[in-house]
Parts: C-alpha cells; structure tokens; sequence
C-alpha cells in the first residue's frame, strides 16, 4: 500500500460538483487566500473513511501525498498522520511534529490547520515548551500562524489556556479575517472550560479587538452579556470619532 494507492482511490470517488463547489467554498480565485488550489471533489466524510483505510502508510508516502497540487490528497495526508499520532510512542510523535513542521508550506488552507494541529502540533507540545508556537505567530504565513493559534486547542481540552490568551493577544492586530476568526474560536473554547478565565481576558482586551475575532469569542454567553462586550467596543469607536 502506497501513495499512488491513496491516489487512485480518491480519483475513483471524485466528483465534478462537489470539486466545483470546493472552489468556491475555499476561496481559491485570483487574490484569494486558497488561490490556484486544485480540488477533485470529495467530501470530508468520504476523506475520513479512506484514511482509515490507509492509517498505516509511511511516512514517505505520507510525505508524498502531502506535497501533492491536489488539495484533498493534502488533507488525506494529514487524516492519516493524525490517526498515527493518536498510537504511536514519544519518539513517533516527535518525528510527526518536526515532519509537520517542515511541510508547512503544504498545509495552506484553513481546513488543513484545523484537521491536524491540534493533535500532531498541540499534541506533542502539551508537556514541552511552546516557544515553538510563538515562533509560528511572527511568520508571514497566514497558515503558519493560524497553527499557532488552533494547536492550542489540545491545551485547552487539558485545562491549560494560558498559551491561548498569549497568542491571541499578539493576534489583535493582526490583519487576517482569519486569524481573527480562529482566535475568537479558541477564546470560545476557553470559555467552554472556564468562563471567568474568559471573561477577565475580554475585560481587558473586548473594546479593542476585531469585531470578528470578539463575536467568535462571546457566541456561548448569554444575549445580554453579549451585548453588552458588543456595546463597550462601539463606545470606545464612538469615542474616538468625537474626539473624546
């Protein structure tokens, strides 16, 4: 069993409309973030009982359909390795963790982060440094520092959100509607485990964070409460406008 296995599979369950579709959904036309993309039209679904089949391929032929132009046979690949790291030793999962790494110019889509980070990034780094992770929030890459963020959601599953609320700190100012959207996700998360830990880090930080990344971040309160974080940001622009 090999990658060109992997291969022929999918193509043997690709679908022309789904595919089409895919294109628009992942924003792959001319100046957008999924730009050139190929996608041939299979369903996350359909992706995941293929990789079961598939869960015990090496890592070089794991490494192959990574590198593939082919959007789902990237995402293929990291179901795969995600299912590896979830039974595997210490020295396994270390070498998961620097192969993803290495690829991350591969793993370029916001599909692709959210569907291995937490586990094969997050995963490993639960009882190690997360200097790792902060490196990734001063890349250039969109993608890189979406990882950062979402990988700290293996963290937050074992009540440990401070990484959380550091990145998405440094995220503020960041300009991606994407990175403001993965954020205010993790910050949701965080107030699913501990709701007061949530609440002082938008006291603080509520009247100056982007719309998208504060209302991904409330979605669980109460419609009052939310309102009212809603409100302190809209203040504080009027504010500004007046002079004041």
């Amino acid at each position: 069993m090999n990658a060109k296995d992997a291969q022929q599979k999918l193509r043997s369950l690709a679908s022309p409309d789904v595919a089409k579709s895919s294109l628009r959904f992942f924003k792959t036309g001319p100046g957008q973030y999924g730009e050139g993309d190929i996608f041939i039209g299979i369903k996350v679904p359909t992706l995941r009982k293929v990789s079961r089949e598939f869960r015990s391929l090496p890592l070089e032929e794991i490494e192959s359909l990574l590198h593939s132009p082919i959007h789902e046979e990237r995402h293929l690949a990291l179901m795969i390795l995600v299912l590896q790291v979830a039974k595997c030793d210490e020295t396994f999962r270390r070498v998961a963790f620097d192969f993803y790494l290495e690829n991350t110019r591969f793993i370029n889509n916001w599909d692709l982060v959210d569907c291995s980070a937490p586990q094969i990034a997050g995963g490993y780094l639960l009882d190690k440094s997360r200097q790792p992770l902060l490196k990734l929030t001063r890349s250039k890459s969109l993608w890189e520092r979406r990882i950062a963020i979402v990988s700290t959601q293996h963290f937050i599953r074992n009540d440990d959100f401070a990484d959380t609320l550091t990145i998405s700190e440094k995220f503020l100012n960041d300009e991606e509607d994407l990175i403001h959207k993965a954020s205010g996700w993790m910050l949701r998360e965080v107030g699913q485990k501990a709701r007061a830990v949530l609440a002082a880090f938008l006291d603080q930080h509520a009247a100056g964070m982007p719309r998208t990344m504060l209302r991904y971040a409330i979605e669980k309160f109460p419609p009052e409460q939310r309102r009212g974080y809603l409100g302190r940001k809209r203040t504080l622009k009027q504010g500004v406008t007046n002079g004041l």
